[in-house]
């Protein structure tokens, strides 16, 4: 069995008018994610890694922000076709191991119906999800409240 691993990462920058996305679900908060589609930052690290672990360049090559085509989409939209992409290629999830650093809102109520809603959209266990939310301790510009980053790894494995 061929496995492989992968590491994303992705960031936006928080603003008014836009509601807030991460791991599929919209949180309450004041501010939103910036960006063409609807900027989860945590989907997009999750897609990058798999991507990134099969050999598919990355979420801006698959998915352009240049395509009118993507334009406000769904991020839950883009992790079903990054895992349609993965099976193509004869790869199934291993894991994935992410974190969202932010400091507000609080991240750790929610973890638990991300990973439901992620599991669901990518057709994998609960179980194989791992998330994790941490803070940049007021430094950055995570720590001044302009945006949100986020980090994942995934193990893929041959299926074929």
């Amino acid at each position: 069995m061929k496995i492989r691993t992968g590491f994303g990462y992705d960031v936006h920058r928080l603003v008014a008018d836009r509601a807030l996305y991460l791991g599929g679900i919209r949180l309450p908060h004041t501010l939103g994610l910036l960006g063409h589609s609807d900027a989860d930052v945590l989907i997009h690290a999750i897609c990058d890694a798999l991507l990134g672990a099969a050999n598919l360049r990355d979420i801006g090559f698959q998915f352009p922000d240049t395509s009118a085509e993507y334009k406000n989409i769904d991020s839950k939209i883009l992790l079903s076709r990054t895992m349609k992409l993965l099976r193509e290629e004869g790869y199934e999830l291993g894991n994935i191991d992410a974190t969202v650093c932010a400091e507000k809102p609080k991240i750790n109520p929610y973890i638990d119906q991300m990973k439901i809603c992620l599991a669901e959209v990518m057709g994998v266990n609960v179980a194989d999800i791992s998330l994790k939310a941490t803070t940049s301790e007021r430094m950055g510009f995570v720590g001044r409240e302009e945006g949100i980053a986020a980090y994942a790894t995934v193990l893929i494995y041959s299926v074929n």
